[in-house]
């Protein structure tokens, strides 16, 4: 048994399971990021996590996996065109660290597609391209403006 410290469920509203989201195009940003071992540990990947940040599903959140260090190198080739899909559209053409592509508007194409392990539908990330068909790298805030605390979705 565990102690739960005077728990009461009525101060705290119940969580609600997801649905995946249905397929389409979102506004969102990245707003995490790290370099991950895979299962075997013979290569590695880059986790992003991206946030719905406009319309219904606002808050939502999909992740994309981008194997960067595989035996395989097809599946790099792959890995690093969405990559260069990605730096293109947030227009951070070079980036030294990942966390130079978080927080900038990008719209992603999320499909779905069923889980080899439980069968049950999941999201899957299919592309990237600029907010608005614009220049993406105007959205950015240029360093020493003083606006780097409002996010470039509120610009």
């Amino acid at each position: 048994m565990a102690s739960l410290n005077g728990f009461n469920a009525n101060e705290v509203d119940p969580n609600v399971a997801f649905e995946p989201l249905p397929p389409g195009e979102y506004l969102a940003v990245v707003v995490a990021s790290e370099m991950k071992p895979t299962k075997n540990g013979a290569g590695e990947y880059l986790q992003l996590e991206l946030e719905v940040i406009d319309g219904p599903h606002k808050g939502r959140k999909v992740w994309d996996r981008l194997m960067l260090k595989h035996s395989n190198s097809q599946t790099v080739a792959i890995a690093k065109g969405t990559l260069s899909a990605l730096c293109r559209a947030v227009g951070v053409l070079v980036p030294r660290d990942s966390s130079e592509l978080h927080n900038l508007p990008v719209v992603v194409k999320v499909a779905c597609k069923k889980r080899d392990d439980t069968g049950e539908q999941t999201n899957v990330v299919k592309g990237y391209s600029r907010k608005g068909g614009g220049n993406a790298a105007a959205s950015r805030i240029p360093a020493g403006t003083g606006t780097a605390s409002t996010p470039p979705w509120k610009r």
